[in-house]
Order: C-alpha cells, then structure tokens, then sequence
C-alpha cells in the first residue's frame, strides 16, 4: 500500500504529566518516539513529523462545555499557586478533578489543550489530503466526558478530533476502538449522531472500568446501531481477541462505509498490563495495527487517523506496540524479529532503571480460526461474539 503520514509530535507534549506515581508516565510516549525514530520509521519525504499548536477553546468546545474549560484551568492555576490558596474542592470534585485517577497539575489545560491540539492536527493532515494518514501517539483521551475528567483524560482529544471533522463537511465516520477499557467518552459524544459510528473491544465492564460497554449499547433514539460494543471474557489471549476483532470490525465498518476511519490504540489489553486482564501479545496488537490499516485502504480510500491510548507497561509494551503502528501508517512495517537498536535500548535502560526488550516480538504468529467457519456456543469468547453480533449487526442490515 502506498502511504503517506503526518506524525503529530511535540516534546512538550509529556507536559501531560499527573505526577511520578501515577501509571500514565509520559515516558511511554517518548520511548516510543525514539524507538521509532532509531528503526527509522520517520526516514523517507512520505513522513513528516511536526509540531501542532493548542487546541483553541472553539475547538474544544466542540466537545466540552466552556464551564468544564474553565475549571480545567482553575485547577491548573491552583496546582501551580504556591501561596497556599484554599481549592474549591466540590468544584474540583464536580468535573472530576483532583480524584485519584485524574489529579491536577500545573498547566492542567495548557498540555492537555496541546494533546487535542496535536490530534486536531492529524485529522487536518488528513481532511486535506496532505496526507493519507495521521497519528498523534500522545492521544487518543477517550474516557474525558463533556463537563468531567475520567480515568486519566481531561479533554477528548478522539472526539473533538471527529467532530471537528463532521463540522469541515465529512458526512460519515468510523471510530474503532481497541484499549483494553471501553471508549465510552466517545461514544457518549457521538450516542445519537447517525455520522459516527463507534466501535469498541474491550474486556467486559462486568470487571473493568468504566463499567460500560456492554453489546445492549447500541446508540440513542435518532442514531439506532451508531454504538457496537464488544465485552471479553477476562483472560482472552491472542486467538481469541483477533477471531472476536475479525467477526466485527471488518463487516461493519465496510457496512458503515466511512469516509475516515479514527482509530485508537490503547495497548492495555497486553498480558502484563499492570491495570487490567487480557492476555495479548505485542504481536496480536501489530495483527490488530495491520488490519485497521487494511480497512482504511479498502473502505476509506486511505484516510485514516490514529491514536495512541491506554497502556502501562511503559518499557517492554508501549514503545514497541505503537512504533509497530507507526511503522505500519507509514507503509514501512517492521519485521517482528527486528532488534532493538543498542542505543535505544541504553536510552530506555537509563530512562526508566528497567532493562529494555531486544527484539521487537514476543514469538506469537497472529493466527486465529475465522468465526465464519463454524463456532461453539458454549465457549466464553464465541458468547461475546454471538451477543455483540445479535445486537448490533441486524440494526446494520447485516445477518447475526
């Protein structure tokens, strides 16, 4: 496939930063940039990376309420006011700020205005053509709510990144979503808009947050179908997830037929994921990259615009999985057998006080049996299927 990308990137984007304990380091987003950058991803005039400004408050109104804004940027400004000054803690605690998950900082609004800003900037690379496909790897935000912070993400940088696009003109646009934790700030967004259909893989709220996303989620009154929800059974390996991922996402999203198809690619569901309980491999995700890939290029003459997302093992899983998505957008895949380069490796080491991974893979082949061929309705995975399937694909004219 022929590719072009526009990489979305800034330094000053790990300025989204909660703090040294919490698990969203930013050093997972940087690892993975460098890494990308030493296999040589970024070579070649069909990549450019660059840095995007800001998101403005239009922009991220296009999502969120201006009041949300402006207690995003008190909380900022108190994190960073060293006279002492009394928060007002039931303002904090109604938008969902200066909870565990989601405690404030300085310069709260101003590095999560620059992710939004950095994701604005792919899908404009892409609305105009200057290029097929866009990333921002710092992305992909997708639990932030219209007036409230969620589990880790203050503004919705996938949401506003569509709407942004409904509001240029696109009539119809695909949200696939494959974090190990349901997109639901997404699919809030878009719940009764017909335009945006949005898909989810995710483990089954039953054990993870947020605790939605169940397949009975299938979109408001006016937008009947928009919203598929996919629920796995915990400790679902790679053959599993990839034969549940094929006997959905594929078919509705060719249904759907898009003009864009956005994409985030939490890399959670890895089997030493610190926060959740799937079993993947850093190859099933590459399968995973690669098949949204080919989508794009089969249903959306190319246009694709990508996020990174949840993943918390900052060392031996992040940077590897996204630099295979990266690579991937760039039409430049790497070879899962391909070492680390040495230096990154002394980089990372050095970085993060872990020994680094030294090859790209962990030995798994990507393989999965098709649930078109036949399928056992007493297994836990066919079941996830089956219910995913029987709620949503008749609402698309497709049979369960």
């Amino acid at each position: 496939m022929d590719c072009t990308l526009h990489v979305s990137w800034d330094e000053k984007l790990v300025g989204y930063n909660f703090g040294p304990q919490h698990p969203l380091a930013p050093i997972r987003v940087k690892l993975t940039m460098e890494l990308a950058a030493a296999l040589g991803v970024f070579a070649g005039d069909h990549v450019t990376v660059a840095a995007a400004p800001p998101a403005t408050d239009a922009e991220l109104e296009l999502v969120h309420d201006q009041s949300y804004l402006a207690a995003v940027r008190y909380a900022g400004g108190l994190a960073s006011d060293r006279s002492g000054a009394q928060a007002d803690v039931m303002t904090l605690l109604k938008h969902g700020l200066g909870t565990t998950d989601d405690p404030i900082f300085a310069g709260m609004h101003e590095a999560s205005a620059l992710v939004a800003g950095a994701t604005l900037a792919a899908a404009r690379a892409v609305w105009t053509g200057a290029a097929l496909h866009g990333a921002s790897i710092a992305g992909g935000l997708h639990h932030a709510m219209r007036a409230s912070a969620s589990g880790f993400c203050i503004y919705n940088d996938p949401a506003i990144a569509i709407a942004w696009l409904l509001a240029q003109g696109a009539e119809r646009i695909a949200y696939v979503d494959i974090d190990v934790h349901h997109g639901d700030g997404v699919q809030a967004a878009f719940w009764n808009d017909p335009r945006v259909l949005t898909i989810s893989v995710h483990e089954d709220p039953a054990s993870l947050f947020p605790g939605t996303g169940r397949p009975t989620e299938t979109g408001g009154p006016d937008a009947e179908g928009s919203a598929v929800n996919m629920a796995l059974p915990p400790g679902i390996t790679d053959a599993g997830w990839l034969r549940a991922f094929d006997s959905v996402v594929p078919q509705l999203v060719r249904q759907f037929r898009p003009q864009i198809l956005v994409t985030q690619h939490g890399c959670d569901t890895h089997w030493s994921d610190p926060l959740a309980d799937l079993r993947l491999t850093i190859d099933a995700q590459r399968t995973a990259h690669a098949a949204l890939h080919r989508i794009a290029h089969e249903v959306c003459g190319g246009r694709w615009l990508l996020t990174g997302g949840g993943g918390y093992q900052l060392v031996q899983v992040v940077p590897r999985s996204w630099t295979h998505l990266l690579a991937e957008a760039a039409g430049q895949p790497v070879a899962p057998e391909t070492p680390t380069p040495q230096a990154w490796r002394e980089y990372a080491s050095q970085a993060s006080g872990e020994t680094a991974p030294e090859t790209m893979t962990e030995g798994g082949d990507g393989k999965f049996a098709s649930f078109e061929a036949g399928y056992d309705p007493a297994d836990p995975v066919d079941q996830a299927i089956l219910a995913t399937r029987n709620a949503s694909f008749p609402l698309h004219g497709l049979m369960p």
